[in-house]
């Protein structure tokens, strides 16, 4: 099976790369390296530089690769990015998802599985864990909004041109490769800190919840993705609430190190709790999470001892 695989430079998806390898398919990666790094790129694929707005070379790839599934993690992520810019976020995240979908409705692509997020497609969910149907969905940045309408341009395209398609709602993922030099991924941020011997910032009181999730198990939900024949939305999670000091604690413990946290000014339209249900995911893609928070974390922590990034 050939699998196209856009940002397959990244964090996430180059471990998905990686393990599709792993079982066998050709994989053909298209990544701009605006944020993946090429040593991530696993040696086997096809790799092609290539910004997924440029619906022409998109096209030509699509055309001459011809690949049977398309696994979609390429995006801007970022939501502060998002809010401060609008407009640049659409143009990556969804007028990048329609040049794929055109192409795609070319040669009769079997699947697409896309990158969501159960982090922001909710908003303030009033349930929690949350699940896929509740309402209603008020994102709270543009990156969330994108998102969402990413999943309605997805079931168009399916109801339509007859592409069928996985919506993985990630929640919040960490593990190696993760850039521990942005604004969000916290895991990443506070080990590489402690393992210098820096004081890593708490924003506000650190009571804010997430629901954090191994890169692992996030790979393990898209290889189910890839042999299942549902079609729809799905929770990728644990169900299970931490807040960020418990993080920071158990970050701690794995770097044997005894360095407090500094508190700073919460930042400002923060969401304070987020959580999802995976009872949907456990039934209909038979996908549930393996690793504990301890378990990922000390892989996680071992990650950065070896790589000073």
């Amino acid at each position: 099976m050939k699998i196209l695989v856009t940002g397959g430079a990244g964090f996430i998806a180059s471990h998905i790369v990686d393990a599709y390898v792993r079982k066998g398919a050709d994989a053909v990666v298209v990544d701009d390296l605006s944020s993946g790094k090429e040593e991530f790129i696993n040696k086997n694929a096809v790799f092609y530089q290539e910004d997924i707005r440029n619906s022409e070379k998109i096209s030509e790839i699509i055309s001459k690769e011809k690949p049977e599934v398309i696994n979609h993690h390429a995006a801007q992520i970022s939501v502060r990015d998002s809010v401060d810019n609008p407009v640049l976020d659409a143009q990556v995240n969804l007028l990048g998802l329609i040049n794929l979908l055109e192409s795609a409705k070319k040669v009769k692509i079997k699947k697409i599985i896309f990158a969501s997020s159960g982090g922001v497609v909710y908003g303030n969910a009033k349930n929690l864990p949350t699940p896929e149907k509740y309402q209603p969905k008020i994102p709270l940045s543009p990156y969330g909004v994108s998102k969402l309408a990413s999943e309605h341009y997805l079931r168009y395209y399916s109801e339509v041109y007859k592409i069928p398609f996985i919506a993985l709602r990630y929640a919040n993922v960490y593990g190696p490769r993760q850039n521990p030099h942005g604004e969000a991924g916290v895991v990443a941020i506070f080990s590489l800190k402690l393992l210098k011997g820096e004081i890593p910032n708490i924003n506000g009181d650190g009571l804010q919840t997430r629901d954090y999730c191994y890169v692992e198990d996030i790979v393990q939900a898209n290889e189910k993705a890839l042999g299942s024949k549902e079609v729809g939305s799905f929770n990728i999670g644990t169900g299970i609430e931490t807040n960020v000091i418990e993080i920071f604690e158990t970050i701690k413990e794995s770097c044997k190190v005894n360095i407090q946290a500094n508190f700073v000014p919460a930042k400002k339209g923060e969401q304070k709790r987020s959580c999802l249900e995976i009872k949907k995911a456990e039934k209909l893609l038979d996908w549930k999470p393996k690793f504990s928070l301890k378990e990922g974390i000390e892989k996680t922590v071992d990650y950065f001892k070896q790589h000073d990034e």
